[in-house]
């Protein structure tokens, strides 16, 4: 009988970069960047080879900014087929090890290796992984070792690449709490903001204080915190929860059958409203929408896109099905319009990866939205638009009177 568990978390070094290198030899050994729109001086670096990063490539430097630092440096168009492709193989590598495996993200997972350390060390597994990987797929990574999911995936931050840490429960005072509250999983940066301003700044700070103070201030997501500063952390390695929500969606049929671009507009604004109050309740965000458009004539339609980046909010899921209902409109009267969304991950575990593409956008837009957010909660819905809605929508406007 197992007396306690023991868990892996499975951490790729610099995934996208170590792909491009592990399926182009020729790269190894130099600096390599991966950037969306290489070719423009703007374009952003999202991630790095560590021989660049030594000569100062950071991400979200431009490329400009990066061949400064680095004139020798390779920038490369992303290979997302290539990059989910690897991750499969990576996770049907891991399953034969354990059936309790948890995919997180593309590149990083929990293993509940409990049941296979007798009698087998830890350190003993974890090299085998880590070197099998390294000899079958020509990857790095780094490993942390704990009794939880918590403790294992601070261990394996704590050295890239090819790094193996452990951590008990018994070393948490030397090898967790002098952290900076920054660095602890879980804490972002409004999060760290809170807690520098009540003089907490490091994760041991935030193990010392009253759990009743705790919970007062910072509610239930700073208890849980607090219980994790301490080393707590009873969830369980669960195999089913990438795939867990396999689809959620609404429809609904028009009080008349329309043409009209506002009328379709609002409806899809509506049910997008409530796919995003679901996917707050459920925590997770999604990377895949279907649209269904169904005519008066009875004839249906329906459309899906997957996305590289998760959907997560109103104006996303709204912008993205306005967009697809344009593309597939055939101006025929609508009878009902549905929206499914599909292809979810744990908001926990998903950070969101810098968007290759349109990351200089994100960047820009991000604090914005969410002011808009709060305001129209505050004041009603509407009450104030991204300027690209508002000229969206008097370009439908002048549309609709045209084919009116």
């Amino acid at each position: 009988m197992v007396s306690a568990r023991v868990i892996f978390h499975i951490d790729m070094n610099s995934f996208y970069a170590s792909v491009e290198i592990a399926n182009h030899p020729e790269l190894k050994g130099k600096p390599l960047a991966i950037a969306g729109k290489p070719e423009e001086r703007h374009g952003i670096i999202v991630t790095s080879s560590y021989e660049a990063r030594k000569m100062g490539i950071r991400t979200t430097m431009t490329v400009q900014e990066a061949r400064k630092l680095c004139p020798g440096l390779i920038v490369r168009h992303p290979d997302f087929f290539l990059y989910r492709h690897t991750s499969e193989q990576l996770f049907e590598m891991l399953k034969g090890y354990t059936p309790l495996v948890e995919k997180a993200s593309i590149d990083e997972g929990y293993l509940d290796v409990s049941a296979q350390i007798d009698p087998t060390h830890p350190l003993s597994l974890a090299e085998d992984i880590q070197n099998r990987i390294a000899r079958q797929l020509h990857l790095p990574c780094s490993i942390g070792i704990a009794p939880n999911k918590f403790l294992a995936k601070m261990a394996s931050n704590m050295k890239k690449p090819m790094g193996m840490i452990i951590i008990r429960k018994r070393e948490l005072q030397e090898k967790l709490w002098p952290l900076p509250i920054g660095k602890m999983h879980g804490v972002g940066p409004k999060t760290e903001q809170k807690f520098h301003t009540a003089g907490i700044l490091t994760i041991g700070d935030l193990a010392r204080q009253n759990p009743h103070f705790i919970a007062a201030k910072y509610g239930s997501n700073g208890q849980r915190l607090y219980e994790l500063a301490n080393g707590e952390d009873a969830r369980p390695v669960d195999p089913d929860a990438w795939d867990r929500y396999k689809s959620i969606g609404h429809s609904v049929t028009l009080a008349r059958d329309t043409r009209s671009i506002d009328v379709i507009r609002d409806t899809l604004h509506k049910l997008a409203e409530k796919l995003t109050l679901q996917l707050k309740k459920e925590h997770v965000t999604s990377y895949e929408l279907m649209l269904t458009i169904r005519y008066k004539n009875w004839t249906t339609v329906t459309r899906h896109r997957t996305t590289a980046q998760p959907i997560r909010n109103r104006d996303e899921i709204e912008g993205l099905a306005f967009s697809m209902f344009r593309e597939n409109w055939n101006g025929i009267a609508v009878r009902l319009l549905g929206i499914t969304l599909a292809s979810f991950q744990s908001i926990s575990e998903s950070t969101k990866q810098l968007d290759l593409f349109t990351y200089q956008q994100d960047a820009k837009t991000e604090r914005l939205i969410g002011l808009i957010d709060e305001l129209n909660y505050k004041f009603g819905d509407h009450a104030l638009s991204p300027a690209v809605r508002l000229l969206e929508d008097k370009r439908s406007a002048r549309q609709d009177g045209m084919n009116s």
